[in-house]
Formats: C-alpha cells, structure tokens, sequence
C-alpha cells in the first residue's frame, strides 16, 4: 500500500524536508541523507521505503532542474512536473494546427488536426518525439535524470620503487572493498586516477572513486623526469684501473664496467632502468660516480708524495684560474 503522505505532500520541498530557498548544495545534501536512509538496497522488506525514496528522487530531480523549480515556484506546474492548468486558454476552434472535436465528441486525431506531439512539446515543455521519458499524457516531457552518487577521493602514497615499476597497489575502499590498483604512468606523475562505479551508491548508479598518487622519496635514489639519478662512490684503484662494480636499481642490483682514469663527477648510463614513460618505454638511470678516497692512508700519502703526473695539467684551468 502507498504511502498516502507522499501523494498528499505534492510539495517537493516538504518531501525533501527542506526550505523554498534552499540552495543547490543543501538539496543535494538533503537528498543524499534520504537516500543512504531509504534506498532498497537496505530496506528490501519495507516497500514503503522504496515509494519514499521514489518520491524523493522525483523530489530532487525536479529542484535540480531550474526551470522546473521556477515553474513550480510559480504554481505552472505541480510536484510531478505537470502543468497545472494544462488546457488552459486553448479555445474550442477547428482552424490552425493542434487537435479539434470531433463529430463523435472526442478529439480528432486525422493529419488535419496537426502534429500532437508538436501540441505538447509547447505545452509541456518537452521534446517531442525524440523524449524518452512519457508524461501524463502518454507523453513528451523530459525528466532530469536519476542522480548519481558522489565520488570518493583517496590518497595513496607509493615506494618510489614500486612507482618506478608501476608495481599493484593493494588498497581498501571506503566501502570495505580491497582491490589491487594497477598503477599507470599519468598517475605517478600526478594525473588523479578515477575508478568507475566505486564511489558512494545513487538511484542513478555508483559515483566513482578518485585516487591522487603521491611518489614517496627515497634515501639515495632520484627522480628526474623518466629518468633516475644516483651517486655511487668508487676507491681510487676502481677510478685509476677500471673495475666492474654491483651497483643498485629499482629493478635490483646490476654490473657496471667503470673504465679507466674515471674522474669523480663522471655520469655512466643504465638503459631503460628509469620510470615508465606514458608513450611506452622507460627512462634511464644515470649514475654519478663519485671517487672515495681513504681516510689517514700513510701509503697514499707517500706514494702522492713522490708521484708526478706524465702530462703536466691544471684541473682547474676551466675556471679561469
């Protein structure tokens, strides 16, 4: 049985619960507080429920449109979207377009009578045979449609590592819901990243959720741009000799040949051991190296010493001095 408080409100203020000069925003709020409370989903023995939540979508589906909201405030049309005086005006005659009367009566359909959804489009406001939605008349007005629920946003923070591998993300949702988030290269470069349908419920459907990836810094890695940068010291045999040394990256150790007479500063490149880039492919790791030398070494200090370069040089001739 229906609820007959919702058929005699006909005010979709009252049915809202909500003043004439409500804004948009205390609408929508209004709305989405009747809807967590009435909506089937958890009220599937109370068919009352579901008429009140009917009526309140149909509420806030016609406050939402404004047009519709001025005609109602107006008193043009009633709670349902209907004119309120709908043949108002219209006269009786036979001449022009439009329906007229016919021998039997009634109303004459024929061609000559004009165009009936021209008649009510003017009438109603709608759209014509195009509608999809029917009005009382079998009909030709236009409803907003049903809302849709709010969208969620998180915020997660991602290794830099996994970030550079665009490893999954295993996250729970407000909803109780755990999924593994696959990481995208626009996300971990800031682009918010949106999950269809798993945000709040609506009568319209799910909203989504939006998830702003943040990269956590690391304690020697780098980022610039696709690219990652590193430091790595080296002894001063590796730098004067040439060595093959293990060195660290985001996909796990590798051998890097350092070649002779390496000066400290010298940057050595690792294909494609970098970040994913957006169009395929990944950046690289640029490795700095970075000559150690040994504290208090008496033997290095002795051999200095005593040691003179073949070749004469300045290595500060660049700066001019």
């Amino acid at each position: 049985m229906i609820d007959e408080s919702i058929l005699m409100a006909a005010d979709p203020y009252a049915t809202l619960g909500v003043e004439r000069g409500a804004s948009e925003k205390d609408i929508k709020s209004a709305y989405r507080t009747l809807a967590k409370e009435l909506h089937p989903d958890r009220n599937k023995d109370n068919p009352k429920a579901a008429e009140k939540f009917s009526a309140a979508t149909n509420a806030y589906d016609l406050l939402m449109n404004k047009d519709k909201r001025a005609q109602f405030d107006r008193g043009e049309i009633d709670a349902d979207g209907n004119p309120t005086h709908p043949f108002a005006g219209m006269g009786g005659g036979q001449g022009g377009g439009g329906f007229r009367q016919g021998a039997g009566g009634g109303f004459d359909f024929s061609e000559e009578a004009g165009d009936l959804g021209d008649l009510f489009e003017g009438l109603f406001g709608g759209s014509g045979r195009g509608s999809s939605s029917r009005g009382p008349f079998g009909g030709f007005g236009r409803q907003a449609p049903p809302a849709k629920g709010s969208d969620v946003a998180y915020k997660l923070g991602v290794n830099f590592e996994d970030a550079a591998r665009l490893d999954k993300q295993r996250i729970t949702l407000a909803s109780g819901k755990t999924i593994d988030l696959k990481l995208t290269p626009d996300a971990v470069n800031g682009k918010q990243m949106k999950l269809g349908g798993q945000g709040e419920a609506g009568p319209g459907g799910n909203g989504d959720a939006l998830v702003a990836v943040s990269v956590k810094s690391h304690r020697f890695y780098e980022r610039d741009g696709d690219d990652i940068r590193l430091d790595v010291p080296i002894g001063l045999d590796e730098a004067v000799l040439g060595a093959k040394i293990k060195v660290p990256t985001v996909d796990g150790p590798v051998m890097l040949t350092v070649p002779k007479n390496a000066a400290s500063g010298k940057t050595l490149r690792l294909k494609g051991k970098g970040f994913h880039k957006k169009g395929g492919g990944r950046g690289d790791q640029l490795v700095k190296l970075e000559i150690d030398l040994p504290e208090n070494d008496e033997a290095l200090a002795e051999f200095v010493k005593g040691w003179k370069p073949s070749t004469p040089q300045n290595p500060r001739s660049d700066l001019g001095v």
